[in-house]
């Protein structure tokens, strides 16, 4: 048993919390995804089925720390596409558990390693590009304007917007009671994030984003009684479905339609749901590893394997395809959370209020949870990090920049492809040479094992570099050897770094470098 899981439940004090934080921000992005895919209101439970299952089943056979999973906006066009080419949601729901189940064979074929290929420029890109996302696509929301779905991440929009005209018209149809819960919400939580209110007992376990909730909801009551115009109401507030009795809530579950496994277009579907929530989901973990203030590495075959039985069971039960979601996973970050525990237990949040509680989360400003998301996104995009990447050179920076650009103006995943490309340029350039010597020594008192670097080591590198770190034998002593090296890419300083400050001493390694540069993370990431 891994260190982690022992650790599991002594970490409950910083998971509850958190859990409830990725709840409050999860809710609505669930809900959204769920409308922007579908395109149909009776099919919005799909998307509170997905939290659940990204929560519970993912959670628990994750081996990411503080990864969470769930309904993406990466797989909206995918999801509504195929809705209207198979012609059935219950035939979708077939083609998801087939994805799931390609997701595990590839875990098990080890698919996972495609993980280590991502260029660290890129994926801290990608980190602030989400953050400039979200904060564009976040003011709407808080000024009362919800004509686009809370979620969505993609420049051009299905109502013929995109996300700067968006701005034009938030501010043309503004809401001043959504304006007045904003403020209000942003200045608890600027308030929440001060060191000295972490003193206070009662906030250390309830977080900031539960009194921003409730607040909102409180000013939303008492605000109609100085305007009426200013009550928010309809498509203003949070609009779970509300079952009326036990029935009605079993009938929001669907199940797939297995008389359509005779289509090729499911199987179509299936694939390219397999491949792009794959691909998604291991972005993800990149970025969520590089947040994570522990340095945990994510298994990344089993992350594929746990995604898998995540996409199985939602097919299964009526819910959207799941991928991991770094929006999520950095709220989970940024509220403290130790493990997977917090991811688990915002999924039960996610039961307990679809059952228990439905109406009363319908009372909740959409104003005020985007207000949360956009300290998420101020906290994904510092100017720290840019001002560390610029410090890194151009062959860092560039990349870095190309792949934000690219996220804005287009979608994730073609900004990702555009970012790779400058970034395999530059490494193409410096003359790419590839691996290292391995030589093992036996001793009694341990194994001696030195890694003599070659001329040039590149991102390409990581991947296999890591792993023979990760695979050393406990109590050995090994020289990683960088003398004859020409260059180093910052990718490889950065695992060697990692390991050496964290991996290393909690397995009793020695760890001795020549010709290395120590690293230090950028941006706090």
């Amino acid at each position: 048993m891994s260190k982690n899981k022992r650790n599991l439940f002594s970490n409950l004090k910083y998971d509850l919390p958190s859990g409830l934080v990725v709840y409050l921000v999860a809710l609505p992005l669930s809900l959204g995804v769920a409308l922007a895919s579908t395109g149909r209101s009776d099919l919005l439970f799909s998307g509170i089925i997905s939290g659940i299952v990204g929560g519970i089943v993912v959670g628990s056979i994750s081996g990411s720390s503080l990864g969470v999973a769930g309904a993406a906006a990466g797989l909206v066009v995918i999801v509504f596409n195929a809705l209207e080419t198979l012609g059935s949601f219950e035939a979708f729901l077939l083609a998801v558990v087939i994805a799931g189940i390609l997701q595990v064979i590839a875990g098990i074929m080890k698919a996972g390693i495609i993980g280590y290929y991502f260029p660290s420029s890129v994926i801290k890109g990608m980190l602030a590009a989400i953050g400039i996302t979200l904060i564009l696509k976040e003011i709407p929301h808080a000024f009362g304007y919800d004509a686009d779905f809370m979620g969505d991440e993609a420049f051009a929009q299905k109502d013929g917007n995109n996300t700067i005209t968006e701005l034009f018209n938030a501010v043309k149809y503004s809401s001043t009671g959504a304006i007045i819960i904003s403020i209000v919400s942003l200045g608890l939580l600027i308030l929440f994030d001060k060191p000295f209110m972490k003193k206070i007992q009662l906030f250390r376990f309830l977080p900031g984003a539960l009194f921003v909730v409730l607040i909102g909801i409180l000013l939303n009551s008492i605000l109609p009684g100085i305007n009426p115009e200013w009550k928010l109401s309809g498509e203003h507030l949070v609009q779970l479905p509300v079952a009326t009795n036990a029935s009605e809530f079993f009938g929001f579950f669907k199940t797939p339609d297995f008389s359509a496994i005779n289509k090729i277009e499911v199987f179509t579907v299936a694939i390219t749901l397999a491949v792009v929530a794959s691909l998604e989901t291991l972005l993800s973990v990149e970025a969520t590893d590089k947040l994570d203030p522990f340095k945990r590495n994510t298994p990344t075959n089993r992350e594929l394997i746990a995604q898998g039985f995540g996409n199985i069971t939602s097919g299964l039960i009526g819910g959207l395809p799941v991928t991991q979601v770094i929006v999520r996973s950095s709220a989970n970050i940024d509220s403290g959370a130790r493990s997977q525990m917090s991811t688990i237990f915002h999924g039960v949040i996610f039961v307990f209020s679809a059952i228990f509680i439905p109406k009363y989360l319908n009372f909740i400003p959409l104003a005020s949870l985007a207000c949360i998301l956009l300290t998420v996104g101020y906290k994904l995009s510092k100017f720290s990090l840019y001002k560390g990447m610029y410090n890194l050179g151009k062959e860092q920076f560039i990349p870095f920049i190309v792949t934000i650009i690219a996220i804005l103006s287009t979608d994730l995943l073609k900004g990702i492809a555009v970012g790779m490309v400058v970034a395999i340029y530059f490494i193409l350039r410096k003359n790419y040479k590839h691996s290292y010597h391995y030589v093992k020594e036996t001793h009694k008192d341990g194994d001696i094992i030195t890694l003599i670097l070659s001329e040039e080591v590149t991102f390409l590198n990581k991947g296999s570099i890591g792993a023979t770190l990760d695979n050393l034998p406990d109590n050995s002593t090994v020289v990683i050897d960088g003398t004859k090296s020409i260059n180093i890419d910052y990718d490889v300083l950065e695992i060697i770094q990692d390991f050496r400050k964290h991996s290393a001493p909690l397995r009793n390694i020695t760890v001795e470098t020549k010709g290395i540069n120590s690293v230090e993370t950028v941006g706090g990431h």
